[in-house]
């Protein structure tokens, strides 16, 4: 059974996850936004268990970002670089290290 779930905005954020992790891990994606119907489907039902938050640095993320502190209060925070400004094209090695603390990473 899958115990973490990492929350990003869209498909390639998605799949650049699926590129370092090392473990299953459930990973949601909001397309950028946050309904009602996402929030009955996808986000209370793991609630209860790790989730994780990684939304990409810019304006769409940030509000995102606030809504699911809201919605999803025990959630694990994780940032980018403002920098790196997008999940999908933060270099893979940054992006072990950041996840390396609570998931298992390929080596890169």
């Amino acid at each position: 059974m899958i115990e973490k779930v990492i929350i990003v905005e869209g498909k390639n954020d998605r799949a650049r996850m699926r590129q370092v992790l090392d473990e299953p891990v459930e990973i949601i994606c909001t397309h950028g936004t946050l309904s009602v119907e996402k929030l009955e489907r996808f986000i209370y039902p793991v609630e209860d268990l790790d989730v994780f938050i990684l939304v990409d640095e810019d304006d769409a993320g940030i509000k995102l970002r606030r809504q699911l502190m809201h919605e999803l209060p025990n959630a694990v925070h994780l940032y980018i670089e403002k920098e790196f400004r997008q999940v999908e094209t933060t270099p893979l090695h940054y992006l072990q290290d950041l996840l390396g603390e609570y998931f298992a990473v390929k080596n890169y």
